[in-house]
């Protein structure tokens, strides 16, 4: 079996901390791969994944194998994987791995064409790095492709534009858009993974701060509520006018980000955009302003327009570079502006990351099934396919809710029965 990974002496610990994540995931564990492991619907397919490679990954990767598929798994961000998890999965699940904490660019794509070589029948994408690699490079493995799944808003975003370009060759599921993805996996996961991330990089207190949060999607509503909770004084910025006036609903502070440059003391992109931090705003920040993004690439802070303005760069701990400007101002950026809850932290709680994958197995089940009937397009997934995940999630939280009565039904489905 072909790999690369960091060190394969660190698959022990690796494998605990996958078993830890697996206990709770239930809906994962119990329900899906189980019923996978008896009817292998997943048997002769070829899994294609580019993701995270953490702890919840790697129980998704098992379910998908026990589902009777080949899978074979890459890095989907240079610095968050997670190096013992992609060494259990090589040494103790034999599923080939190639994804290294840390690589530079040239590595990561390098990775990305090695999962490309094993010719998959399904693409996963978080960020749509690998479906958008096998578009422009390899063209001719796009006959063996039943379709893909995309897991982020960032790669919706881009796949969207590939299907209004007529770019897109197959049908992709956008498992973001699941209700049982975002509700949960952007608000709470993002929420409290970042807040996870920036306070083991700096150690700071969040209480008494300034903390400005670009964009409120779902990701920035997750961060702004948890940084309000923890006693931050929260600015959000927004260029939708309708987001802009809940989160003032909401209770936060809306400005623009110039304005808000001015007063920051955290800073925190969650937009999937270009340049939202830019050289105008480096300009007038205070000094020891701390700036991280929480959007999947790391383009929302215009990092060359920040080293232009430095006269000195320096890594004072690990993932917190220090930016001096020529008037003494210092801006800390966090890990490099990639994901700071991956890079610096370990990504969302696996609880809510159940429902999430529960979401890609389950449509990689029914892509198998309904691929061929679908044009190639961006997809939500099956409704039917995000209740059965809420309900399974419920049923793992011993949780039960009412039922609809006939009356209740024969009323909801009624024009005449009125006031």
């Amino acid at each position: 079996m072909e790999f690369h990974v960091k060190d394969l002496n660190l698959a022990d610990e690796g494998k605990k901390r996958i078993e830890w994540a697996e206990m709770d995931m239930p809906v994962l564990r119990k329900e899906i791969r189980k019923r996978f492991m008896e009817e292998k619907p997943l048997k002769g397919i070829r899994i294609g994944a580019c993701l995270h490679v953490t702890t919840e990954t790697a129980n998704l990767m098992r379910t998908l194998k026990e589902g009777g598929a080949e899978v074979y798994l890459c890095a989907s961000n240079p610095l968050s994987t997670q190096d013992d998890v992609a060494a259990a999965l090589v040494k103790h699940y034999n599923i080939p791995v190639f994804a290294i904490k840390g690589e530079d660019e040239e590595t990561y794509y390098i990775h990305i064409e090695e999962v490309l070589k094993r010719r998959p029948n399904i693409t996963m994408d978080d960020g749509a790095d690998l479906i958008s690699t096998l578009h422009m490079k390899h063209r001719e493995l796009i006959p063996e492709v039943i379709g893909g799944t995309e897991e982020t808003t960032t790669g919706v975003i881009r796949l969207r534009a590939m299907a209004k370009d007529g770019a897109l060759t197959y049908p992709v599921i956008a498992v973001n858009e699941a209700l049982t993805k975002h509700l949960f996996d952007n608000r709470y996961g993002t929420g409290q993974s970042t807040i996870d991330g920036i306070l083991r990089a700096t150690n700071r207190l969040i209480a008494g701060s300034t903390f400005v949060v670009a964009g409120y999607g779902w990701c920035g509503k997750g961060v702004a509520m948890r940084v309000k909770g923890m006693g931050a004084d929260v600015i959000v910025t927004e260029v939708d006018p309708i987001k802009a006036i809940e989160a003032k609903m909401d209770g936060f502070r809306v400005m623009t980000m110039l304005e808000a440059a001015k007063i920051g003391d955290f800073f925190c992109t969650v937009t999937g955009n270009i340049h939202v931090i830019r050289e105008e705003h480096f300009k007038v920040m205070k000094d020891g302003a701390i700036v991280c993004n929480s959007g999947h690439f790391n383009v929302e802070i215009d990092i060359p327009a920040l080293e232009k303005l430095a006269i000195k760069k320096e890594r004072i701990r690990p993932f917190v570079d220090e930016y001096t400007l020529d008037d003494g101002r210092r801006i800390y950026l966090l890990a490099e502006g990639r994901l700071v809850n991956l890079a610096a932290a370990e990504g969302h709680p696996a609880s809510v990351m159940d429902m999430s994958f529960a979401n890609q197995a389950l449509s990689a089940e029914y892509l198998v099934k309904e691929g061929k009937n679908l044009e190639p397009n961006v997809y939500t997934v099956p409704e039917h396919i995000d209740r059965s995940v809420a309900e399974l999630k419920l049923k793992s939280m011993g949780i039960e809710i009412d039922q609809l009565t006939p009356e209740q039904v024969e009323y909801l489905n009624s024009w005449e029965m009125g006031t």
